[in-house]
């Protein structure tokens, strides 16, 4: 969701944060980003997950230093943020966020930051007719484009967009470092639809803890059932499980994947019953859905966290990929 537009819809009412009285004014909205420039380099830029971050890092290079509020194994869904979060933010020249109410607990927080600090949706490039609705939430869109690669491209559009307004001097550094990006994002786009396109068609489904993966499948190739629905909130009862049990068993589905910000506790009842009806089920492995893996690691990049799913998915479903995924692939 756009911060700016739903400033506009807001009456005058003082509001509280954290205890602290802030007054609200009615269609106040986000500064923009400076004309002329940060005064001083690094610049601060906060960032509310590791896939954001990570954009804004490659496309910022060393101009700026970048936060990210959410790491590995924290879901995005349930994440409230601290005192400490908010005053990271407020001292930072640029917030960037994901939209679409993946921070929905956070809503509330980037409002009120929004009237006095740059506060930008990565995701306000990206064309409407491209999202994906979900029967959970009426009116409302899967906010997981990250599984895209090629959706996910709009949200470095977005980060350099923002940052050669922001600081038009270096604005030259900021398309290049895009562009060179934006091309090995396309190289991993060919690799992603290379691998899935092995998996008979008989294994093209994916069963995951939580239903974050439906770009994934869409842009890949592959039908996508989530046990716990969109939101890591709700919880999967026995009629979804004994659902997913029929469609393992009917199907002949080999494995199914835990996520790394998401109980595997569903998942487990999935196998178990599956197993009751003559059925063997592998847990095919852990993937990443909501946040990426440790930093420093190269599932701790938005490629490296992008090649491990497709790899692990495609090699556990029976497809073919390098055991060395990406990075074996390119050489």
């Amino acid at each position: 969701m756009n911060v700016r537009r739903m400033l506009s819809q807001l009456l005058l009412a003082p509001v509280l944060l954290f205890g602290v009285v802030i007054p609200v004014i009615a269609g106040g909205a986000a500064e923009e980003p400076s004309a002329e420039g940060p005064r001083d380099y690094p610049y601060g830029i906060v960032a509310t997950t590791g896939m954001i971050g990570d954009i804004v890092r490659e496309v910022a290079g060393d101009r700026a230093t970048v936060q990210v509020l959410m790491g590995e194994e924290v879901d995005p869904h349930l994440y409230r943020p601290t005192r400490a979060d908010v005053a990271r933010m407020q001292q930072a020249e640029l917030i960037f966020y994901n939209g679409l109410n993946l921070e929905g607990q956070m809503s509330d927080t980037l409002i009120q930051l929004a009237r006095s600090s740059p506060v930008y949706a990565v995701t306000d490039l990206v064309d409407e007719e491209l999202l994906m609705d979900h029967e959970e939430y009426d009116g409302a869109f899967d906010p997981h484009l990250w599984m895209d690669v090629t959706l996910w491209m709009n949200a470095v559009d977005a980060v350099v967009r923002t940052l050669t307004e922001f600081d038009p001097d270096n604005a030259g550094e900021y398309r290049s470092r895009g562009t060179t990006y934006r091309t090995r994002l396309e190289e991993l786009d060919r690799y992603v639809h290379a691998v899935t396109s092995t998996l008979p068609e008989d294994r093209r489904i994916l069963v995951t803890a939580h239903d974050a993966f439906q770009y994934f499948g869409r842009a890949y190739g592959l039908s996508v059932l989530g046990v716990q629905g969109l939101s890591t909130e709700s919880e999967a009862g026995l009629e979804d499980i004994n659902a997913v049990v029929r469609l393992l068993v009917d199907r002949a589905v080999p494995a199914v994947f835990a996520e790394s910000t998401v109980a595997d506790r569903a998942l487990q009842a999935v196998i178990e019953g599956a197993a009751a009806r003559g059925h063997r089920v592998e847990l095919g492995g852990e993937i990443y859905s909501d946040a990426m893996g440790p930093a420093g690691t190269w599932e701790g990049t938005y490629i490296g966290m992008v090649d491990h799913n497709a790899t692990t998915i495609v090699r556990a479903l029976g497809g073919e990929a390098p055991e060395g995924g990406f990075r074996e692939y390119q050489e």
